[in-house]
Formats: structure tokens, sequence, C-alpha cells
């Protein structure tokens, strides 16, 4: 297996920082210390910032600094658009294909979810999450369509984080993850259909109502 290039590792390390929140909108980013923390010469942390600039999470000023870029209202909503389209596809033709063995890893991710719910473990139920509609996505038989969903809700995901422990909210998230799954176990596409719409309107929802208390990460721009 080939090692994975320094610039890629870097990349992806400093994305999921910055998706979960752990370096929150507004932060500054030390090419020196990412040199420092990498081992690394400043090539590698240069061409992993320019990927995640790409992408809109960090803000490059020449001659003046690099910082966590603030969520994108804008961009986000413009990502539950294409993520929702996407993903009724996905589940409609998932319906027709899925496999006594895919419903049981579907099930067997339900169960993960409730005891990460119960243990409290909020930023690993958002990788289970993930890994619900990835596996979907999977059953489809389209084997892009994941990568352009994760590509176009990276802003998406950054709001999930802050709508995460919502009373409540991942409680609900469950109930209409297993309506979906049940609806595939129909293999009814129009169940499977209306189950996710359901969900992802109305997560959108919870995530689009922390945008006044949580104005000060957002861009101003998308007032």
């Amino acid at each position: 297996m080939k090692p994975i290039p320094k610039a890629e590792l870097i990349y992806g390390k400093l994305r999921q920082a910055v998706v979960h929140l752990e370096m929150p909108p507004g932060a500054v980013i030390s090419e020196k210390d990412l040199c420092a923390e990498f081992g690394v010469s400043r090539t590698p942390v240069r061409e992993a910032l320019q990927k995640l600039a790409d992408e809109g999470l960090v803000d490059i000023f020449p001659h003046s600094g690099t910082y966590v870029s603030r969520i994108s209202f804008t961009v986000a909503e413009e990502g539950f658009v294409i993520r929702r389209a996407l993903e009724i596809e996905s589940v409609r033709k998932a319906a027709s294909q899925i496999t006594d063995a895919d419903i049981a890893d579907l099930d067997s991710i339900i169960a993960d979810m409730r005891v990460l719910l119960a243990r409290n473990t909020l930023e690993q139920y958002l990788d289970a999450d993930d890994a619900l509609h990835g596996k979907i996505a999977a059953i489809s038989g389209y084997p892009r369509i994941w990568k352009f969903i994760t590509l176009a809700k990276v802003h998406l995901d950054r709001m999930r984080q802050l709508s995460a422990p919502v009373p409540g909210h991942l409680a609900m998230v469950t109930d209409q993850h297993e309506a979906i799954v049940r609806a595939l176990k129909n293999r009814s596409a129009d169940q499977a259909e209306l189950a996710m719409r359901i969900h992802l309107d109305s997560s959108f929802t919870v995530m689009a109502n922390m945008y006044e208390d949580k104005i000060s990460l957002f861009e101003r721009k998308d007032g």
C-alpha cells in the first residue's frame, strides 16, 4: 500500500478539526506551528491549506495570515439542497437494491447510535450518522454519490456540530433513521423517499435555528 502523501494527511486532519469545530471559526492558523506539529516543511502545509481554502474552510490573506473561515449559511443551505436531491435519488434506488445483509448492517449502525446516545458521545454519533447515510448511498449502486454529497455538505456539517447538543434532537434523528431503514426493509421507494425528506428537512430546520444564537460563528454577509 502506497503511503499517504504528507499534504493529504495534513489536509485530512485539519479538515476534520475544522468540520468538528475543534478549530473554531476565526481561529488563527500558523504555518510554522503546523510544520512543527507534523514535522514537515512549509510546502505540504501550504498545499493542505490551499485545498482547505478551495473548500471554503480557511481564508488565506497573503502577508496577513490564515484563518479558519466562518460558517457560510448560504453555502450550507446550498449544500443541504444538493444533499437532499442526491440522497432522495440514492434512497429510492437503494430500496430496489437492498439485501438482507445490507439491512443487518443498517440495523447494526442504528444500534450503535442508540449506545452513543446513551453515553452522550455526540461527536461519535455524527460519524455513525454519516456511516448510515454512506451505507445507503453504497447500496444504491452509485459508487461516487456519497463523495459528491460529502463535498457539498461541508459547511452543513459544521452546523450539524452546533445542533448536536440540542436536547432531544439526536434522539429524534435516530427515530427518523429507523423509519428510513424500515421503509428500505419494505423495499418501498416511495416510503423511503418520504422518510428521507422528513429526516433531512427537519434536521436542517434545527440547524438553521442555530444561526441567530451562534451568529458570531457565521459570515456577516449571510445576514
